[in-house]
């Protein structure tokens, strides 16, 4: 019976040592001091964390109320805004006060909006937002709580977007139909639909507007297409379930998020190369599988500074930073649960 007893409470102490080891393990440790802030959107905290990129700490939490998958920060930098994924009201969007880290009045529309990809238009008061039901580009006016236009993109489940850094074009991606439509914003229609496999996903653009590179997740391929022409030029071969891709900011290299790999492929933009891949804890041993929470990549935004990444673990509810030199994680930021989106404020 003591030995019973003995063999117990020494179970009990291994069990306790090991919780205590994974709880140290899974602390955010960040070491990087660098300038802005950075906005995390958490799916299911409902909710939006502010980190001081200097000290890393948390300086404001705002509850949304809603499931948002998407945000952007208007092009003076004043506000955030917010699409609704979740089943609360649709016509509404929501904006934060970016100076004060405040929720402001709720952006009421006249129609349904079902708002996924959203991207920032050179008028600060406009956002687009891409409608996943009604297969739509829509311009708001944030200010006034008004659309400005409708356009359809003439094809199924369409889902985010990216707008060229010179022209008044939009690139959406659309689900179902393995395809993107590229939007002049300007002639306000579809002038060119580009056909690349299906379960079309995430989109950037080259930062001369040059290239487009979209993700497949049902063939784990990168499709790279030529804006000139809008010819498919290249096809790459991605980790399992990539999902959101992002260039660096002198566009020389390409970060691409595989969610069920738990890794970061970085590929050369001029020669297409997978130069490197970046393990997320988690996977790789047994030991780390036991300490850390299964890694899940699900979206990357730069540092404008270009010395940075940051990738949303959502499994593991943080935010790892890459160095974009060495291409390791050198820092990670605690946050809610399942964090996507991230926007950078100076």
């Amino acid at each position: 019976m003591k030995r019973l007893k003995f063999v117990l409470l020494f179970l009990g102490g291994l069990f306790l040592l090991f919780r205590i080891s994974v709880f140290i393990v899974r602390l955010p440790s960040y070491d990087i001091k660098t300038n802005g802030k950075l906005y995390v959107v958490n799916k299911v905290s409902e909710n939006v964390l502010v980190f001081d990129l200097f000290s890393g700490k948390e300086i404001a939490e705002i509850s949304i109320d809603m499931l948002s998958h998407e945000a952007v920060k208007t092009s003076n930098e004043n506000k955030i805004v917010l699409t609704n994924f979740g089943d609360s009201d649709k016509n509404i969007i929501k904006t934060i006060n970016a100076k004060t880290n405040t929720l402001e009045k709720e952006k009421i529309f006249n129609q349904k909006i079902y708002g996924n990809g959203i991207i920032a238009l050179p008028d600060s008061q406009k956002v687009a937002i891409i409608d996943y039901v009604l297969n739509s580009l829509v311009v708001l006016d944030i200010e006034n709580n008004r659309i400005e236009k409708q356009l359809s993109t003439e094809q199924d489940k369409s889902h985010l977007a990216v707008l060229h850094p010179k022209k008044p074009i939009a690139y959406v991606t659309n689900i179902n139909s393995g395809s993107v439509s590229v939007i002049d914003l300007t002639q306000n229609k579809v002038i060119k639909i580009i056909a690349c496999g299906l379960g079309r996903k995430g989109i950037d653009i080259t930062p001369d507007g040059s290239e487009i590179w979209v993700t497949n997740i049902n063939e784990n391929s990168i499709k790279v297409i030529d804006t000139t022409n809008y010819t498919i030029t290249n096809t790459l071969t991605s980790g399992n379930e990539s999902l959101k891709l992002s260039f660096s900011i002198d566009g020389k290299y390409c970060l691409v998020a595989n969610a069920t790999d738990g890794t970061v492929s970085v590929f050369n933009q001029q020669t297409k190369k997978d130069i490197k891949t970046i393990y997320l804890h988690g996977k790789t041993t047994l030991l780390e599988k036991l300490l850390y929470h299964t890694p899940r990549p699900v979206n990357i935004l730069m540092h404008p500074n270009g010395l940075y990444a940051f990738v949303a673990n959502s499994n593991a509810d943080k935010i790892e930073v890459i160095d974009m030199k060495t291409f390791k994680i050198i820092s990670t930021i605690g946050t809610g649960r399942v964090p996507d989106a991230m926007v950078f404020i100076h």
